[in-house]
């Protein structure tokens, strides 16, 4: 009998300190997963970080030598400047409490009034929010090269990073009235992309094409970039960095859509090169680099919004599309709308951006009209592309206006003529190849016509 007890005794102890064990287990496993989620996050913000390379290269690539400095300044500019803004008043616009759904009313400076729980640390989703708000202001730099004043854009920086894009991500990702109709863009077709290619529009709009671009009868003269190998580098590097992107925007290595987000990048991307490539070879009688190169980012800019409702073949199809798209709005913007935007940028962003979330309301695996005969989705869809829209051209021209009266958008013509490295900046990019401009402005002394003086020991 007193053995009996004594095993039973001993049974229920086992129990118990297993029990124990497990609970102990199972915080462990939920600290550790939070560890590896923050981890992962900021992996990915890394890599949207270093999309700013890209963005770089490629908009140096696509313009003019002579203004190549004033390009690096104005990429690295919006990367800090944006940074501090976002975290003084964006992120608290974005993803602070609110009322009605339209703008959040604490969070600035990180500061919320009561507890917020993001799933990983505070700070970890800031950081990877902050490089997205970076991404949008820098869209813009593109289509106002070669003719913006530097401080007009560092400005406009300041407004996008602080106002505009805030306040669409918290229609949408803060659980605004977007995201309470249903709206779906999953990494930011429409919130990132389209805001920075609407902003870029109303920018290129009011700021005139290039001198030279456009003949008195109003034929396109063709002004190449300097470095079409440092464009086609860029175009690579943020490819990359869209793998932080779109794969980022789970949140979590755990998810189990996360294979098919980062397959479907990669195969929107591809089905975008190949789309432009062919589309250009059968209407142009050659296939275009530059359109080749945008019709990569078209592809991966269209399938951001659906990267996870979309199948394997949904991102084909817009891959597709978008390599399409983007050929034909460059041409729209640039022979009939007469808008110059010298790397492509409003089409890139603004109208691919547009389309890749309007295909989720088609391709969608779970709503989509094609899977499910329904217009719902796509009429969400649709609404929250004409609603960003709107909110994007109405602020930034006002913004545009306002600082065109007081400092003015445009550098003069002569300064345009010289290059905006020697003018805004006073420096040139290749210090071996140094231009007239630099002579004629005093900047660089001309000692060609010095005599040579050879000294001997």
């Amino acid at each position: 009998m007193l053995r009996n007890i004594r095993i039973i005794f001993m049974a229920l102890l086992l129990v118990l300190l297993l029990s124990s064990f497990g609970v102990a287990e199972t915080g462990e496993i939920d600290e550790t997963k939070v560890a590896l989620d923050t981890m992962f996050v900021l992996f990915a913000a890394f890599l949207v970080f270093f999309m700013h390379a890209g963005f770089t290269m490629l908009e140096c690539g696509f313009t003019q030598a002579k203004n190549t400095v004033n390009i690096l300044m104005k990429n690295v500019s919006t990367i800090s400047i944006g940074t501090l803004c976002y975290f003084l008043v964006g992120f608290g616009l974005m993803f602070g409490s609110s009322k009605y759904g339209f703008f959040g009313s604490d969070g600035y400076a990180l500061v919320f009034k009561g507890d917020v729980d993001f799933g990983i640390p505070t700070l970890a989703f800031w950081f990877f929010q902050a490089v997205f708000a970076a991404t949008a202001a820098t869209i813009v730099s593109g289509a106002v090269a070669e003719r913006a004043k530097f401080s007009t854009y560092i400005l406009f920086t300041i407004i996008i990073t602080s106002i505009i894009y805030p306040v669409v991500g918290h229609w949408t990702w803060g659980g605004g009235w977007l995201d309470s109709l249903g709206f779906v863009d999953f990494a930011g077709s429409t919130i990132v992309h389209s805001v920075g290619g609407w902003a870029a529009l109303v920018g290129a709009f009011l700021l005139g094409p290039r001198i030279g671009k456009y003949t008195a009868s109003g034929k396109v003269n063709p002004i190449p970039g300097h470095n079409i190998p440092l464009g086609t580098l860029g175009v690579l590097f943020l490819w990359f960095g869209w793998f932080g992107f779109n794969p980022g925007s789970t949140l979590s290595p755990f998810d189990p859509d996360l294979a098919l987000v980062a397959a479907n990048t990669l195969i929107a991307g591809a089905t975008g090169t190949v789309s432009a490539l062919l589309f250009t070879w059968i209407r142009y009688k050659k296939p275009d680099i530059t359109l080749t190169l945008n019709g990569t980012l078209a592809g991966l800019v269209g399938i951001t919004a659906g990267a996870q409702a979309l199948s394997f073949v949904g991102a084909l199809f817009t891959g597709i599309i978008a390599g399409v798209i983007l050929v034909v709005a460059v041409e729209l913007f640039d022979q009939i709308l007469k808008i110059d935007d010298p790397v492509g940028a409003i089409s890139v962003h603004g109208v691919c951006g547009a389309f890749g979330t309007i295909a989720v309301g088609l391709f969608a695996v779970d709503g989509g009209l094609l899977y499910s005969g329904s217009f719902s989705l796509l009429g969400v869809q649709i609404v929250g592309v004409l609603a960003v829209m709107a909110w994007s051209i109405t602020v930034a021209f006002i913004a545009f206006k306002i600082l065109g009266a007081f400092i003015g958008l445009r550098v003069s013509e002569a300064e345009e003529v010289e290059g905006l490295d020697v003018n805004e900046h006073g420096v040139e990019a290749y210090n071996n190849l140094v231009s007239k401009s630099a002579y004629a402005a005093g900047i660089v002394p001309d000692i060609s016509n010095q005599p040579i003086v050879v000294k001997s020991n």
